[in-house]
C-alpha cells in the first residue's frame, strides 16, 4: 500500500504539470516527446541491470501497457488539459480504481467480493458526482477525453500490474516504454517540424511541466506503481487512487493556482474512508 501510495503521490501532479506543458508545447509533442525522453532513462536502466529480453508470453501485455500508460492516456488527457482545469480533471481520474479492478478481473486474475464493490462504487460515484456538480451536471469533450484517458489507464495498469508479479515494476514500464519507441519517436518528430519555429516561444514552466512528465509521470512512478500492485493485488492497491484526485487538487493549487475550495475537502475525507474501507474487504487471488 505504501508503495503504491508513492507512486500516486507521484502521478498526482501529471494533470497540473502536463497543463503547463500543453499551455506552450501541442498535446501531440507532449505526449510523444515524454514518451521518448522516458524510453532513453528506460533503456539505460536495463542496460545497467543487464536485464533479459521478456519472453514472448510478455509481449501482448506488454503491448497494452504501452498503448494505455505511454500512449493513451497521456494524449487524450494532453488534448483535454488545453480547455480543461486541472482540478475539474483530477476528480475524473477518482474512477480510476473501479475501472482498473474492473480489467483485473476482466482479465481473470483477481476476484474482488461483493462487498469490494459496492466500496469502490462507492467511491467512484462520490467523485463523478463531485465532477457533475463542478460542471452543471453535464459532461463535456474535455470530460469524455478525461473518461477515455481513464480507461486506457486502467486497461494499463491491470496489465502491468499481473505483468510485474513475474518481471518486476522497473522491468514492466522499461519495456513498454522501449516497444512505445518505434510509435513515439516519429511522431514527436515530425510534430517537431511542424512546429519547431514556435519552440523559441516555449516558457521556462512549460518546458518544467514537460520534465516533470518525461521523468516522473512516465518512468519514475511507474516503478512504485506496479510494485505495489505485483505485491498487494491490482484490486486492492488500487483503492490508493482514490486519493490521487484530492492529491491532485492540491497539486494545481500549488502549481498552477486553482483555487481549492472546502468542499473539495470534504470530498477527500468522504473518498478517504472508502479507501479504508476497500482495505477490510476480501479480494481473492
Amino acid at each position: 500500500m505504501l508503495l503504491g501510495l508513492a507512486g500516486v503521490a507521484i502521478f498526482s501532479l501529471t494533470l497540473p504539470f502536463t497543463r503547463l506543458a500543453v499551455a506552450d508545447l501541442s498535446p501531440m509533442f507532449a505526449t510523444m516527446g515524454r514518451a521518448v525522453v522516458a524510453a532513453l532513462l528506460a533503456g539505460l536502466w536495463l542496460w545497467r541491470q543487464r536485464a533479459p529480453l521478456p519472453g514472448r508470453a510478455a509481449l501482448p501485455g506488454l503491448a497494452i501497457v504501452a498503448a494505455g500508460c505511454v500512449i493513451g492516456f497521456p494524449l487524450l488527457t494532453s488534448i483535454a488539459m488545453r480547455t480543461l482545469p486541472a482540478s475539474h480533471g483530477a476528480v475524473l481520474v477518482g474512477i480510476l480504481p473501479l475501472a482498473t479492478a474492473l480489467f483485473a478481473a476482466l482479465r481473470g486474475q483477481e476476484r474482488p467480493s461483493a462487498g469490494f464493490w459496492c466500496v469502490a462504487l462507492a467511491g467512484s460515484a462520490l467523485v463523478v458526482g463531485f465532477a457533475l456538480s463542478q460542471s452543471g451536471g453535464t459532461l463535456h469533450v474535455a470530460d469524455v477525453l478525461m473518461l477515455g484517458a481513464v480507461l486506457s489507464a486502467a486497461w494499463g495498469y491491470a496489465e502491468g500490474g499481473r505483468l510485474s508479479q513475474a518481471l518486476g515494476g522497473q522491468q514492466v514500464i522499461s519495456w513498454a516504454l522501449l516497444l512505445s519507441l518505434p510509435v513515439a519517436l516519429p511522431l514527436a518528430v515530425w510534430d517537431l517540424w511542424r512546429h519547431g519555429g514556435t519552440l523559441g516561444n516555449v516558457g521556462p514552466a512549460a518546458w518544467a511541466g514537460f520534465a516533470y512528465t518525461c521523468v516522473f509521470s512516465m518512468f519514475v512512478g511507474f516503478i512504485f506503481w506496479y510494485r505495489g500492485m505485483a505485491k498487494g493485488g491490482v484490486a486492492r492497491v488500487g483503492q490508493v487512487q482514490l486519493l490521487q484526485p484530492f492529491l491532485t487538487l492540491l497539486g494545481a493549487a500549488a502549481v498552477l493556482g486553482e483555487p481549492l475550495q472546502a468542499a473539495h475537502l470534504l470530498f477527500a475525507l468522504a473518498v478517504i474512508g472508502t479507501v479504508a474501507l476497500g482495505r477490510r474487504m476480501a479480494i481473492r487471488r
